[in-house]
């Protein structure tokens, strides 16, 4: 994800059938998650830059991050993965701990983020660069730490224990940044490279940063993003929910949402929506369109039954985090580039960037396809 999105696999493929008891709804939000990482924001950007009206430069600016406090579609990418993940874990530890017990889902969680956690290092260059340019935290490494932690809350912790450990992650972060202050700067000043979790990472985190001398995935912004996680599970238990209806699920999902949204930007008044530092507002309102998402999903998906307009959707969904990587070590605008760059992307003028953005998803697409008709799903 760009500073931004996503599970592969240490890795064993197995050329099985679809897994059963998996959540149409999910895997399809996963892949409209990951869509957009791989091409879908640049075929927007292209196509912003070709056209003069407002509708499109609108979309267009939504495909880039907020530089600091607001937030773009672009800024949802990455915390919905992490929701998703959580709302996920529901189901997959859940039938471990009923077959085999609460030890043995602690131990397939401890090992999945383990290689998780590896898999962001390969991701960010592993050991072919020079030790200080190894970066300890990352996305994937974030995504590892949050469903870890997420995963133990969910073996140890009933409703109640849940529900308290995310509000309490989201109350004593904001205590923190409000009341603790950052030394040489002071308390509750949440501007960029004067706030406490940007000079914990200046001081604590080794080795690279991403940005100069702290990191969007630093130290201290890991516990609001386990929140994030653990608002996903809370999302999961609603769908695992057998006595209650597709419909009435996917309602409740999206007052939850708007609640949650709401709330957030209430709370934005006083401690801004920041993607950098995961503030606590972040997450609810990040946490509240991702409820409205899946509401959407799952009520389109499994109340109506329409789901043959999902299908390329649940293709990336089955295998996310192999089609980040590859998206890492393959670089797919070159690969593009061979079939419409050269002079037919002169002739082509200024659609020439569209073209070779329009290709790169359709590479991307047709990777994740090929996998999914050959039942090569790549597991943790």
């Amino acid at each position: 994800m760009p500073n931004s999105t996503p599970a592969p696999a240490a890795v064993a493929a197995t050329a099985a059938e679809k897994p059963a008891g998996r959540v149409l709804s999910l895997d399809a939000l996963r892949g409209f998650d990951m869509f957009w990482i791989v091409g879908a924001d640049g075929v927007v950007r292209a196509l912003g830059k070709l056209s003069e009206s407002q509708p499109w430069r609108f979309l267009a600016s939504q495909m880039e991050h907020k530089p600091w406090a607001g937030l773009a579609f672009e800024d949802l990418i990455f915390p919905l993965f992490v929701f998703i993940a959580g709302a996920s874990l529901v189901f997959s530890l859940g039938k471990i701990m009923e077959r085999e017990g609460r030890a043995a889902a602690c131990k397939r969680a401890v090992r999945r983020a383990v290689l998780l956690y590896l898999l962001g290092l390969l991701y960010y260059g592993g050991f072919a660069t020079a030790w200080a340019e190894i970066r300890l935290l990352g996305v994937l490494q974030r995504i590892a730490l949050c469903y870890l932690f997420a995963a133990l809350v969910f073996c140890f912790c009933g409703l109640r224990g849940r529900v308290a450990v995310c509000v309490g992650l989201l109350a004593a972060y904001w205590a923190l940044m409000t009341f603790v202050p950052a030394p040489g700067v002071g308390a509750g000043d949440f501007a960029e490279g004067r706030n406490l979790a940007n000079w914990l990472d200046k001081e604590y985190l080794p080795l690279k940063k991403w940005d100069g001398d702290h990191d969007p995935e630093g130290l201290l912004s890991t516990l609001p993003a386990i929140a994030t996680c653990l608002l996903g599970v809370l999302a999961g238990m609603l769908l695992q929910n057998r006595s209650l209806a597709d419909g009435k699920k996917a309602g409740l999902l999206a007052l939850s949402g708007l609640a949650l949204a709401g709330l957030g930007w209430l709370w934005h008044l006083q401690f801004p929506v920041i993607k950098k530092i995961w503030t606590s507002s972040y997450v609810l309102v990040a946490g509240g369109y991702s409820c409205l998402l899946l509401a959407a999903f799952h009520y389109v998906l499994a109340a109506r039954g329409w789901r043959a307009w999902a299908q390329p959707f649940v293709w990336i969904g089955m295998n996310p985090i192999t089609i980040y990587m590859v998206n890492e070590l393959v670089d797919m605008e070159k690969l593009a580039q061979r079939f419409v760059g050269g002079e037919l992307n002169q002739l082509l003028g200024r659609f020439g960037e569209l073209a070779v953005a329009t290709a790169v998803l359709a590479l991307s697409l047709w990777i994740c396809h090929f996998l999914y008709r050959r039942k090569i799903f790549l597991r943790l």
